[in-house]
């Protein structure tokens, strides 16, 4: 080893020391400089950005008194939230209860499981999540056993788990976001990430996504099959849902999200989430009528690798008539315009220098 060359040790210790600084990706750029690019959750640990907020809410429930050592901890999730807490509890010695159905991806639920977590299963109705029920059995548990609640749904320091995000994008884009996009479900990651980019100045204008069939924009609700987002008709939306903070709503149904999903795939070989499918899809919309060296950041809260039995799977997909090849050529066309412009540009900049 050279003499003048030093190297210091960069090894973790611990699981969580992993959580957070996960790249950013620039998943086109037009002509005119704009550019969507795609904050990678999948990189920390468990797949999902629900680790951020998982160990803030425990940390803050050890720092009160309401989790102490050797506690229980209950929590009703799809999961994403479920992986987080599990991991937690790994580390910090806790058992772990996560009320789940099977509307959730069962790579999850196994994920949870291989992880040590307890899991109860509640049966939804009328292929909407359960999400009432395991909150109801979950309250029950929580009283008749002493288990700690987190309850990701009202819970503040669900919010607090994304001051991290905030900040890491704006070391990794310092002049600033113009839009930041993505999925609602408990508020926590688009809310939590907005609210610290606005206490730091910034004016970005956020947009949130959320599946066809769920009420937390209005309206009634309906079947959706977009995981880790929405609520259906009946759920009472807490209040880290914060619609002060979203300047736009905007409802993508399942065979938009899922197309855009996989044509991301196909075309860059990262496999996103349904709900990250559906911010994409808006993002794109977006970025084609925005002005010159506009910033989109979509935050992409896990990994596809956990739906590849789900909207990865032909066979699943025209099971439930979400397989159109007409809709993946208009979606792959419209990826496509958003890159051909800039593609040519940098065609023309090449030819100029080679003739000079």
């Amino acid at each position: 080893m050279p003499d003048d060359i030093s190297f210091d040790e960069n090894i973790k210790l611990s699981t969580a020391e992993l959580i957070g600084n996960t790249p950013l990706f620039q998943l086109a750029k037009t002509r005119i400089g704009s550019r969507l690019l795609l904050k990678l959750e999948q990189f920390n640990p468990t797949g999902s950005c629900k680790v951020r907020m998982a160990r803030s809410m425990i940390l803050a429930a050890e720092r009160s008194g309401m989790l102490r050592p050797g506690g229980h901890i209950v929590e009703p999730t799809s999961g994403n939230t479920g992986s987080g807490i599990a991991l937690v509890a790994i580390e910090r010695g806790y058992k772990f209860t996560a009320i789940v159905d099977n509307h959730a991806s069962r790579d999850k639920l196994r994920a949870m499981k291989a992880m040590g977590a307890e899991l109860i299963y509640v049966q939804g109705q009328g292929g909407e999540p359960s999400t009432i029920e395991r909150r109801r059995i979950a309250a029950e548990l929580a009283k008749s056993t002493g288990a700690f609640w987190p309850d990701q749904h009202h819970n503040p320091d669900n919010n607090r788990g994304y001051d991290g995000l905030a900040r890491e994008l704006l070391t990794d884009v310092p002049g600033g976001l113009d839009y930041l996009v993505g999925a609602v479900g408990t508020g926590g990651t688009l809310c939590g990430t907005t609210n610290e980019l606005r206490r730091l100045g910034q004016r970005t204008i956020t947009i949130g996504v959320e599946p066809t069939g769920s009420i937390i924009f209005g309206g009634s609700g309906g079947p959706y099959l977009q995981t880790g987002a929405g609520a259906p008709n009946g759920f009472t939306v807490g209040p880290n849902v914060d619609h002060s903070l979203l300047d736009e709503e905007i409802k993508v149904n399942d065979i938009n999200a899922f197309t855009t999903a996989r044509v991301v795939g196909r075309r860059t070989g990262l496999l996103i989430g349904g709900t990250s499918g559906a911010a994409v899809y808006v993002a794109l919309h977006r970025l084609l009528t925005v002005g010159p060296g506009t910033t989109i950041v979509v935050l992409v809260c896990d990994a596809g690798e956990k739906y590849l039995d789900t909207i990865y799977d032909d066979d699943w997909l025209q099971h439930r008539a979400l397989m159109c090849e007409k809709n993946h050529d208009r979606i792959d066309k419209l990826y496509q315009s958003c890159q051909s412009s800039q593609r040519a540009a940098d065609q023309s900049e090449t030819e100029g220098l080679m003739l000079t």
